[in-house]
């Protein structure tokens, strides 16, 4: 039977394979094919904005961002809107033509940059994961692609607020740009995959620079995970200009705004404690929404990726905005670099207030000013064995029961161990009672997945305090999950920073090929994960 649909981006795709009917997080086949059409033709815009520029023709920054924007519609679980997908689709053809116009008449071009022929989208044979041929090469090619996708969401999170990158930009358009060639070899394929890794630390860098300098330093921060009384908005994702705006225009509004899945570390900057009314974090990561969203009782703001299929019992309550959009649910546009949330509020106040779910707090705030702060605290601890091990089990959070499997392994690691986390995944085991060291939580927060950077930063800020030569001398071990494209680029980053022997779990990426896996173990070390227990025998009884 002919494959629907062909998608293996995210860890849960069907069968640890692809999914081919449907996907598992609700994408219809007639939108992952619009999706696949839509990267197609930002791939021939890509190009055409990198011939031009080597032509001398100066390229708006228009262009640049709907790169950026056209990869971050496709990440999994932003949109699921066909119309909006569509319209993309057809604004990416006006920009093509344009350039081309700046082009001689018989400059050489791949066929993604020519005008795309609507009526025939569905047979054209370079459309689609599958349009690659040779199983090696389409691996990496995707390898690449998701990476892209991940930093142009770190690049878009910068760019509202006021922070871009001309050389990173600049990168993801001539890297778009060289997977449309058909004369790379695997070595040049590889090559590019680490300057992605490469180009994916410097995005991280200026999103941290962009997200410090608006919002201050993170701090160490108990954040309550109750419920107040009054009605409230809750809002999840990434996007923390939209968190600004939001409490902006609730402040003496009679409602309280609430955090959710990646946008619980907002808590840590210092600029969000002016709020009174910013109360805490609701419920866990983003898989649980469907049970959470429906006891929140007010409206739901989804900024970036992490929404899924909504149920019809909270469905007049979920808004999006930004890239994220679904079916039949309300958006706030940007108008002006501004957004009204009055709709939201004034919804908000016709609902009764959230309905408790938990309670007590948890604490963040670990980013690596805060740590580098404590840092003659953690050498002393290693120095006198209090501290035996730092883990690194940074990354997402997943609706599959193997998922589990970080929770154990969080409850079994030795009292001596420090975990440093940074993403969803945290959840698994942020309100678990582990501890602490010097009365530091043995769970060290982070942030965001972008935040990332600052366990990288941690790492060669601790190589420099022990005098050693190579982070992977360090008495740190990697066991990373993954779920999305933005995990890809971490994945990348760190690869690039020279760090090796990471596991990743809770499967390695259908994407990769076994010949392309075989690379990445001999290379970096690359393993999987099996069992709690086996696990422990590898990390402690070396």
């Amino acid at each position: 039977m002919e494959n629907q649909m062909f998608c293996y981006q995210c860890q849960e795709t069907a069968g640890g394979k692809g999914c081919t009917a449907g996907g598992m997080c609700g994408k219809k086949p007639a939108t992952a094919h619009l999706q696949d059409v839509l990267i197609y033709v930002t791939k021939g815009l890509a190009e055409l904005a990198t011939a031009c520029r080597r032509e001398g023709h100066a390229v708006s920054s228009d262009v640049t961002h709907m790169l950026e924007d056209n990869l971050f519609v496709t990440i999994t679980n932003a949109n699921f809107d066909d119309d909006f997908i569509t319209a993309r689709i057809e604004d990416t053809e006006k920009a093509k033509e344009a350039l081309r116009q700046l082009l001689p008449k018989d400059f050489s071009l791949s066929e993604a940059a020519l005008p795309l022929d609507m009526t025939s989208t569905g047979v054209n044979p370079h459309i689609g994961v599958l349009s690659e041929k040779d199983e090696n090469k389409r691996s990496l090619l995707e390898l690449i692609t998701y990476g892209l996708k991940g930093l142009s969401a770190y690049l878009r999170h910068a760019r509202v607020l006021q922070k871009e990158s001309e050389e990173i930009s600049n990168f993801l358009a001539e890297a778009l740009a060289k997977t449309l060639k058909q004369d790379l070899t695997l070595d040049d394929l590889l090559a590019l995959t680490m300057k992605t890794g490469e180009m994916g630390v410097k995005g991280m860098a200026l999103l941290d620079e962009a997200n410090t300098g608006a919002y201050g330093q993170p701090e160490i921060t108990e954040v309550d995970i109750g419920v107040r009384h009054r009605p409230g908005i809750l809002i999840s994702g990434h996007d923390l200009k939209d968190l600004e705006m939001l409490l902006e225009q609730t402040k003496d509004k009679g409602v309280d705004v609430y955090t959710h899945g990646e946008m619980l570390p907002a808590h840590y900057y210092p600029f969000f404690k002016k709020y009174s009314h910013f109360a805490g974090n609701y419920g866990n990561a983003w898989w649980k929404q469907r049970e959470e969203f429906e006891t929140f009782n007010g409206p739901i703001l989804m900024t970036t990726n992490c929404i899924v299929p909504p149920k019809d019992s909270y469905r007049s309550r979920i808004w999006t905005t930004g890239v994220v959009s679904f079916p039949g649910l309300s958006h706030i546009d940007e108008v002006n670099g501004k957004k009204d949330f009055t709709p939201i509020i004034e919804q908000a106040l016709t609902c009764p207030p959230p309905k408790e779910i938990e309670k007590g707090t948890i604490v963040g705030g670990f980013a690596h000013n805060q740590v580098f702060a404590l840092a003659d605290k953690v050498v002393d601890a290693v120095k006198s064995g209090a501290i035996k091990k730092f883990i690194v089990m940074g990354g997402c959070d997943g609706r599959a029961r193997s998922r589990e499997y970080y929770r154990r392994f969080a409850e079994a690691l030795p009292k001596d161990t420090v975990i440093l986390t940074a993403g969803c995944a945290k959840y698994k085991y942020n309100k678990l009672n582990l501890g602490t060291f010097g009365g530091i939580p043995r769970v060290l927060d982070a942030g965001q997945c972008n935040d990332s950077y600052s366990l990288a930063l941690i790492a060669l800020k601790l190589k420099e305090a022990f005098g050693l030569h190579d982070v992977n001398d360090l008495p740190i071990v990697y066991n990373i999950a993954w779920y999305e494209q933005k995990a890809v680029i971490v994945l990348l980053a760190l690869l690039y920073l020279g760090v090796k022997n990471i596991h990743l779990g809770p499967t390695l990426p259908a994407f990769l090929s076994p010949a392309v896996v075989n690379v990445l173990v001999e290379k970096f070390g690359i393993a999987g994960i099996t069992t709690v227990e086996e696990d422990m025998k590898i990390f402690f009884d070396k």
